[in-house]
């Protein structure tokens, strides 16, 4: 497994779950909020889905973002329908990080930026994840990364797969932009297992293994991974667990084991 369920040290602060007035520091989620028909008893029956699954988990991922835009009343309508203290991680859309490379955005940026405003302060980290052969190039990636930052007062979070962003000098570069690097699971690289970048913020996003967006995590992985998220809470670190091994419906099972885990443990 990563290296980030070697090394467990839980704290002693508590860190918030649940909506009860204090401000959250762990939240868990999946990507996309689609219930499926094995878990339905756990959430409430009546409503829209994205209203049910809000009742029960405080945070998710809009991956639907990357293929396509949405209509900022659409972002609007979907912060309506859930509890003030969920939070919307946006995925960046693929024109920006795919197709164009990170070069020449700033009209896309623009029109994205605008778009997930309608979220108000429910928008969370904004997530770039980058193609596996999009290598960090001084002079087009670090003046991508300047410019949104600052174009964004919020979090941001940044997923590279290619080795030559796993260095010292980009980590020194993230972390002043204050960008945090995700955790990622399976990892394309060894180092990319652990948050890097800026340590305001552990972002863990978790594609299922072995078989990447299909399996499910086994029980001694999600007790571990449960033991990672209270530690870095506890240490006052903003932390979320993004389950996207949705493809056969696995996501949302680990999720609400990782839940319940991670509260035997406060």
């Amino acid at each position: 497994m990563q290296t980030f369920i070697n090394r467990v040290h839980v704290s002693s602060r508590v860190p918030r779950l649940f909506g009860d007035g204090a401000v959250c520091t762990l939240r868990i989620g999946t990507a996309a909020w689609n219930i499926p028909k094995e878990h339905t008893a756990r959430f409430p029956l009546a409503g829209s889905q994205l209203e049910r699954y809000g009742a029960v988990l405080n945070a998710v991922e809009i991956n639907s973002s990357f293929c396509r835009p949405h209509r900022t009343a659409t972002y609007e309508r979907w912060a309506a329908s859930v509890p003030e203290d969920f939070r919307f991680a946006v995925k960046v859309p693929k024109a920006i990080t795919h197709e164009r490379r990170l070069r020449e955005v700033g009209n896309l940026l623009e029109r994205f930026l605008s778009e997930v405003g309608g979220l108000g302060p429910k928008l969370g980290p904004l997530l770039v994840q980058l193609p596996p052969s999009l290598a960090f190039q001084a002079g087009i990636t670090d003046s991508f990364l300047r410019e949104l930052r600052a174009r964004v007062q919020g979090s941001i979070v940044c997923e590279p797969r290619h080795i030559s962003w796993f260095t010292p000098e980009v980590e020194a570069l993230l972390a002043e932009l204050r960008i945090a690097r995700v955790a990622a699971d399976p990892t394309p690289v060894p180092s990319a297992g652990d948050p890097g970048g800026w340590r305001g913020l552990s972002y863990y996003r978790l594609h299922g293994s072995p078989r990447i967006y299909y399996s499910a995590y086994t029980a001694e992985y999600l007790a571990a991974i449960a033991e990672v998220l209270a530690r870095d809470a506890g240490a006052g670190v903003d932390t979320w667990c993004i389950f996207d091994n949705t493809a056969a419906f696995a996501a949302t099972g680990d999720a609400l084991t990782t839940r319940s885990l991670v509260q035997v443990r406060l």
